[in-house]
């Protein structure tokens, strides 16, 4: 129970620096300066083994079927973490500059087709597992920060869909809603298939070499 207790407190702190990372994303003018300080959130997650749903789902079929609900654990972590820091800052003088933008944001994403959404979110968390598991793997120390500086930085001046930020930024907003949650499903369902791409072509590369 305990590490079960633990692992989910990992997960809130991987929605906080996520969020995080959000505020300075919208507190920066420059889209180029905003993508590239939004990486601090990723950094810290896998410099400190926080838990991240984007991060995590791409190994769900190299794992037990236990896994499959750890996952979903740590999606519910993720987004009391987000919210936390999204209505946090609602509450303080930031929130003049900061709001506004999230509330732009999140417009443009629930005004956007399903269909659009999916393919977007799919193609964010392909990235997001090439940083991710290039840190974990990478065997050159450099590399494993590159990936994480490249796989952030582009996904978001990309424009594409990652769940667990736009938990921030519907909160940040205040714009949840059936429909909102609606969204982030969809959302998550894409950032899911793409993070299992990568993953399912090197098993069946490993199976065709055997």
């Amino acid at each position: 129970m305990r590490e079960k207790a633990a692992s989910f407190l990992y997960s809130v702190l991987g929605g906080v620096c996520i969020g995080i990372g959000g505020v300075v994303f919208l507190s920066c003018e420059n889209k180029v300066v905003g993508a590239v300080f939004f990486c601090l959130g990723l950094f810290a997650i896998c410099t400190f083994g926080f838990n991240l749903f984007t991060g995590k789902v791409g190994y769900v079929f190299e794992q037990p079927l236990s896994y499959t609900g750890f996952v979903l654990s740590v999606w519910l972590g993720n987004l009391v973490g987000t919210a936390l820091v999204g209505y946090a800052v609602r509450a303080t003088r930031i929130a003049a500059a900061i709001v506004p933008k999230a509330e732009s944001l999140c417009q443009t994403k629930l005004e956007d087709g399903l269909v659009s959404i999916f393919i977007l979110s799919v193609l964010c968390n392909i990235l997001m597992f090439i940083a991710v598991d290039g840190f974990r793997n990478n065997p050159h120390q450099a590399g494993k920060y590159i990936g994480i500086f490249l796989g952030v930085t582009v996904f978001i001046l990309c424009g594409f869909e990652h769940c667990v930020a736009n938990m921030f930024y519907f909160s940040a907003a205040n714009v949840w809603s059936l429909r909102t949650l609606g969204y982030l499903l969809v959302m998550t369902a894409g950032n899911a298939c793409g993070g299992v791409m990568i993953p399912l072509c090197r098993m069946v590369k490993r199976q065709g070499e055997k």
